[in-house]
């Protein structure tokens, strides 16, 4: 019986570490990216924005470069809504500044006494 008490608490340790990497998986941007020059992979760093709206963004940005931030709505796949929420990050000039906030990782290992 003690051995399956111990058996059941690990795993819910386990549970748990797991639970917490997936919530701090989560992006937290808080720089600047301008969207004249930021690359596909700096552009994912967007809530929202996976790979294919990032090389949409790209692909877009090469036959009519930016001149306002607005012109964003362009892209397949971005509304005014996601607009509104990603304007604070995004410029057409300037340098991009792209900064990810890294979670503290949850640490994976999980003693077992007796063990």
């Amino acid at each position: 019986m003690k051995k399956q008490i111990i058996t059941l608490m690990a795993l819910l340790a386990l549970a748990c570490s797991t639970q917490m990497g997936f919530a701090a998986s989560k992006k937290d941007f808080t720089g600047v990216l301008n969207i004249n020059t930021a690359s596909v992979e700096e552009l994912t760093q967007l809530s929202g924005i996976g790979r294919s709206k990032a090389e949409a963004i790209v692909n877009y940005r090469q036959a009519h470069p930016f001149k306002a931030v607005s012109e964003l709505s362009e892209v397949k796949g971005i509304g005014p809504k996601m607009l509104e929420k990603l304007q604070s990050h995004l410029t057409i000039d300037g340098n991009t500044s792209s900064i990810v906030q890294k979670p503290l990782a949850a640490s994976n290992t999980t003693a077992v006494p007796g063990k």
